[in-house]
């Protein structure tokens, strides 16, 4: 790909985005929220161009250029805060800003449109959650992320764009939201605090930003249209297991709270992808070990924290 459209371009996802793309000398517009304090995460380029606009900005573009551009990915979402998921008038918001990105890559001369869809969508499965199976979301954040990629695809249907849903499991690594569990954790156990935890018996599958880019990257060159895939490793553990391995790597004398919290209601307790059909027609191959990808954000984590002493 020569030249690429992404928004949320200042999320995790959007900045291991770019740097993929930069990597592989694939031109970026980094379509930003105005007044963003994000923007200078971004890397200092002459392959990346920055536009600030909000979500509800998006369809009525005016200055939109028209270059013919090889891809549209869409990562920017309104009320993601665990305080605003089962809000549905601010989830609801969310459905009329992905279709106005398709509307945008439409005049953009996007020939794919790749949205970011979540694995809120499926709700509380057991065992291997496929991407054709039934889904039967139960929060305000996984219905509209369903409710977004079911329409924005009819709508690529008949703007003769080529679309791809992408739902992404349990995606971390540098510039995570510091409120997930590997986050939280690396915080306290790097602080010498004893982070609090459930019974960790959850089977999860988590895949390093740097892997997931690869994967969206590789989305926008071969995916098929009016398909979905599903974004992760591929391979569940215990949660327990991912604990153990960051306590281990900052200090294995550092006591952990396994079971000192309840299993909230909407516990989720399987997010087990299959990404068969993302291999199958992209030829994605997962590169980066849990072990790895922790190593790599605990030394961001602790460089990050060493800068802000300064």
């Amino acid at each position: 790909m020569k030249h690429v459209v992404i928004t949320g371009a200042t999320s995790m996802l959007g900045l291991a985005l770019i740097d993929e793309c930069l990597s592989r000398s694939t031109r970026v517009l980094a379509i930003i929220r105005r007044g963003s304090k994000k923007r200078r995460l971004l890397p200092d380029s002459v392959l990346l161009q920055v536009v600030e606009l909000n979500l509800d900005e998006l369809e009525g573009w005016v200055g939109a250029p028209q270059n013919c551009y090889d891809a549209f990915y869409h990562f920017a979402w309104e009320a993601t805060a665990r305080g605003t998921r089962n809000d549905p008038y601010a989830q609801n918001a969310n459905i009329s800003y992905t279709l106005g990105a398709v509307s945008l890559a439409s005049r953009m001369g996007c020939k794919r449109f790749i949205g970011a869809g979540s694995q809120a969508e499926y709700g509380r499965v057991e065992g291997v959650i496929e991407p054709g199976m039934h889904v039967a979301p139960d929060s305000a954040y996984g219905i509209a992320k369903y409710a977004a990629g079911r329409l924005s695809s009819m709508l690529a249907k008949q703007t003769g764009i080529v679309f791809i849903w992408a739902r992404v499991f349990s995606a971390y690594g540098v510039w995570d939201n510091p409120c997930t569990m590997v986050m939280y954790c690396i915080g306290s156990l790097l602080r010498g605090d004893k982070p609090k935890l459930t019974k960790c018996e959850q089977q999860w599958d988590y895949i390093n930003c740097r892997d997931a880019a690869r994967a969206f990257y590789l989305l926008g060159e071969k995916g098929k249209s009016q398909s979905v895939y599903n974004i992760g490793n591929g391979t569940a553990r215990k949660l327990s297991e991912y604990v153990h391995i960051m306590r281990d790597m900052i200090d294995p004398k550092l006591p952990l709270g396994i079971g000192e919290l309840e299993y909230p209601p909407e516990q989720v307790m399987h997010l087990c992808p299959d990404i068969s059909n993302l291999t199958e027609d992209t030829g994605f191959i997962p590169s980066v070990s849990f072990e790895q990808g922790v190593a790599e954000t605990i030394s961001w984590h602790k460089n990050r924290n060493l800068s802000k002493e300064r």
